[in-house]
């Protein structure tokens, strides 16, 4: 058998659109993220609507009754939403570990009342979103673009060097680039 000749890799034709790729790539796991916690918030809020059962007090309680946490930790999961797009950095990594953290608190608080199958599967599905979401903003978290992180502070555009780039900054700051004093 021969070896398979290695082709060398072929240079990126055009330089923008490989940084708009590379720019999507790194956004696309802050919205996952996003996706995934928003998810998880509407689980843990189903389950705490469910019928978990009869308790000593009321013959049909709902899981929000028998388990007054999971309202709480859904309302976590929303502000963490929030977080995840305001912060950056290593503060995004503190965020994906405490968002593990409450997945397993809500596993243990789940798995404490014993629910019904139907509301077990819902609050299973909601502690896995969670869980994946804080992963992945632990793994990922500081690569995750910032917000605002698009915008220059005028100093930083003014040592932008790219000509064709120039004019853009001049266009949106209002200023009338064919204008040459």
């Amino acid at each position: 058998m021969s070896e398979p000749e290695s082709v060398p890799p072929v240079p990126e034709a055009d330089p923008e659109a490989a940084a708009a790729r590379r720019r999507a790539a790194l956004r696309r796991p802050l919205w996952i993220a996003v996706l995934l916690l928003v998810l998880a918030a509407g689980a843990l809020w189903v389950t705490s609507t469910m019928t978990w059962g009869a308790t000593r007090v009321k013959p049909d309680a709902t899981g929000a009754e028998v388990q007054p946490a999971l309202v709480p930790m859904a309302l976590f999961c929303v502000a963490a939403v929030a977080a995840a797009v305001a912060l950056a950095g290593w503060m995004r990594r503190v965020l994906g570990a405490l968002v593990v953290l409450a997945a397993i608190v809500v596993s243990r608080v789940v798995v404490a009342a014993s629910p019904p199958a139907g509301a077990y599967a819902v609050a299973l599905a909601g502690v896995l979103l969670m869980a994946a979401a804080g992963l992945l903003l632990l793994v990922r978290g500081a690569a995750m673009p910032r917000l605002g992180g698009g915008y220059q502070t005028p100093g930083a555009a003014r040592r932008n060097a790219d000509p064709e780039r120039e004019l853009w900054n001049a266009l949106e700051r209002g200023d009338d680039p064919t204008d040459r004093d």
